[in-house]
């Protein structure tokens, strides 16, 4: 452990978990970690316990992905959960999901219209007393919620505070908490970590932030990185474990008896470490019915480290069945939508959803030259100059482009169904070339600020699918395993 000062008061374990994005699999080992986690703390006494979560725990539109995650939450025994972004995409069944919770959602930096679905599902805070400790759980949800949501409910009714307002409603909430004799505070925040080092350092009463969103994985406890001191001297220690489920934290805390942290150890799990637990597992396969197997991956390879930047032949061999099954000339898949990645074996429904978990309908528009080579534009060079690398390059089928280490558009070819490359001038692209182009209504609605994309007027028709069925369909066709390889139609010089 790290020692801030000398020790005395009350020790504290924390299971905190963050940005899951509806990854059942890891779920389930998560399952078996928790369950490790409590055989650990059953033979301590003098240890409090808690469960938190800071949000993106659900994804996507999927009833049963998002029902998932509520139970996932529920069996592990979370405390409380702040929420996401990603929570809010089931903001057109969100009443069909939020029943089923038994955990506190909480976001204090939101003001929801009593019409909304989310309406009453959530607190700004919550007190949770073990063993006689009083523990202050804030929650706070992303300042860029519009721009990570589709159009939709959630714009008309949820107000989201900006950056300055939403320190200030922590700090009120903390001082609420304060007055309530409660000394030990934990935000838990789903602002993405340049934001949470700021609050860190500009509010009072905070001890602990559990963070989220921009999907850091932070080790340990180092000054000037997660540990920082408040405006009153007091230490606030910072942490975050990644994404995809890949990863759990434990934080071990002493606090002295005016709730001040005097000793700190973080440490984080693996989640690949732990067996599927076979009970979970169980559920979800029933949850999951008609768990339908459409093809074999004979070799794939391993997911790209920053994903959201690099070349990625799993995002290729999405795009390609993207462009096979709607016979369009290109398509375009942002690199945000796929959270996962195909490995050797059968692809059956389940796994296709846990790699594709966002229902976006796949709409085919009529995008001229121009259009497209600012699309792939905009999409790298704010990518590559992002700290958190959103919102990703796009994936493509019909195309081939490089890009240099700061997200320059380099070159750019269409490649013709027998593999004819016929390349684009990108700094003079035609405004009277068109392809027609498969593409997610999120991106065509303009979301993630693609103003280029959101041509109604070019609207050849709605598909009613989405990417996870084009793959679906095409694995269908294929006669023998599929070895999904990088033929080098995207690459960064």
């Amino acid at each position: 452990m790290v020692s801030v000062q000398p020790v005395s008061g009350v020790k504290t374990s924390i299971f905190y978990i963050n940005d899951f994005h509806g990854k059942s699999l890891n779920m389930e080992r998560a399952m078996s970690a928790s369950n490790s986690f409590d055989v650990v703390n059953n033979d301590k006494s003098d240890t409090d316990t808690l469960k938190l979560s800071s949000g993106d725990i659900m994804v996507g539109e999927d009833i049963n992905i998002n029902k998932a995650a509520v139970l996932f939450q529920n069996f592990i025994g979370i405390n409380a959960s702040a929420v996401g972004n990603h929570e809010h995409d089931i903001q057109w069944n969100a009443d069909k999901v939020l029943k089923y919770v038994k955990y506190n959602l909480l976001s204090n930096n939101v003001k929801i219209n009593p019409r909304n679905p989310w309406s009453g599902y959530t607190k700004a805070s919550v007190i949770i007393e073990k063993n006689g400790h009083k523990y202050g759980i804030i929650g706070s949800t992303p300042i860029d919620l519009y721009t990570r949501t589709k159009l939709g409910p959630l714009h008309r009714d949820i107000t989201v505070d900006n950056a300055q307002e939403t320190i200030k409603d922590i700090q009120l909430e903390a001082d609420n908490l304060k007055a309530q004799g409660v000394d030990k505070i934990i935000l838990l925040s789903h602002l993405g970590n340049k934001f949470e080092k700021v609050i860190a350092t500009q509010t009072s009463g905070i001890d602990v932030i559990l963070g989220g969103h921009s999907h850091d994985l932070i080790f340990d406890v180092k000054l000037g990185e997660n540990l920082f001191y408040n405006k009153d001297g007091e230490p606030v220690i910072i942490t975050q474990a990644g994404k995809d489920g890949k990863n759990f934290g434990i934080l071990n805390l002493e606090f002295d008896n005016r709730g001040v942290i005097k000793k700190v150890q973080n440490n984080i799990g693996y989640t690949k470490d732990f067996r599927r637990n076979m009970p979970v597992k169980y559920i979800f396969d029933k949850l999951f019915a008609n768990n339908k197997v459409y093809g074999v991956i004979n070799s794939a390879p391993s997911e790209p480290q920053k994903y959201l930047i690099s070349p990625n032949p799993h995002g290729y061999f999405i795009a390609d069945c993207m462009n096979k099954d709607l016979g369009t000339d290109i398509s375009l898949i942002q690199a945000a939508n796929i959270r996962g990645y195909f490995e050797k074996g059968e692809a059956d429904k389940r796994v296709i959803s846990d790699i594709l978990p966002f229902k976006n309908e796949l709409y085919i528009m009529n995008y001229s030259e121009k259009d497209i080579v600012d699309a792939l534009k905009f999409a790298a060079k704010l990518s590559f100059n992002s700290s958190a690398n959103k919102p990703g390059i796009f994936y493509v089928s019909g195309l081939k482009y490089s890009l240099s280490s700061n997200g320059d558009l380099l070159s750019l070819a269409f490649v013709d169904k027998k593999g004819k490359e016929s390349p684009v001038d990108i700094n003079n692209p035609r405004v009277d070339k068109f392809y027609t182009t498969a593409i997610n209504d999120y991106c065509a609605q303009g979301n993630d600020d693609f103003s280029m994309l959101n041509r109604p007027e070019r609207l050849i028709r709605k598909t009613g699918i989405d990417s996870a069925v084009c793959v679906e369909n095409e694995l269908l066709k294929m006669k023998k395993p599929v070895d999904i390889t990088d033929d080098g139609r995207i690459s960064i010089i």
